[in-house]
């Protein structure tokens, strides 16, 4: 089977979530929406609840801040519609906590997990790698591991669009 996966790519604040979101209305399908933020402070506590309010009430979600790969795999069904977002954060909890093990082989699991999804599947990640090159060791390898999940994912997905200032850019399909 060729699996419908798109990749929507974008800055901090660039509309990518509104995009894919978008993308998952006009579907007409049940949505499953898989959410990979934790409410580490009280800024991204208040960014959730304006993600939560945003959203459909009638929309599936599952938290999965490191167990992507498993909640895709229970919530990717036909005639449905799964939205992950965001990809980055996802990472950002791979790297942050060390029993996780190499991020790599997470990879492995998450395209193992798209290829095999029979429904349509948006994934939402952050486009980190146009600016300077960060200061630090840690933020270095997270901008690198970011290009790498990105690149790997592109390669994988029919369709991958940038958006930028809520402009999408199709950039494959």
């Amino acid at each position: 089977m060729d699996s419908d996966v798109t990749l929507v790519l974008g800055g901090a604040r660039s509309g990518k979530s509104s995009y894919a979101a978008g993308l998952a209305l006009n579907s007409g399908l049940p949505v499953s929406l898989l959410v990979t933020a934790t409410a580490c402070d009280d800024e991204m506590a208040a960014r959730i609840a304006r993600h939560q309010q945003d959203r459909p009430t009638d929309w599936t979600v599952t938290e999965c801040p490191r167990d992507l790969p498993d909640a895709l795999q229970r919530e990717a069904r036909p005639g449905r519609f799964v939205l992950v977002d965001c990809l980055t954060l996802w990472l950002n909890n791979l790297l942050y906590y060390e029993d996780s093990g190499p991020v790599a082989a997470h990879y492995d699991a998450l395209q193992a997990a798209l290829a095999a999804a029979p429904c349509p599947v948006v994934l939402v990640s952050n486009e980190v790698g146009l600016g300077v090159i960060p200061m630090g060791e840690v933020s270095r390898r997270f901008v690198d591991e970011a290009g790498r999940l990105n690149q790997r994912l592109a390669a994988q997905a029919r369709r991958v669009v940038l958006v930028a200032a809520g402009l999408p850019l199709v950039l494959k399909g």
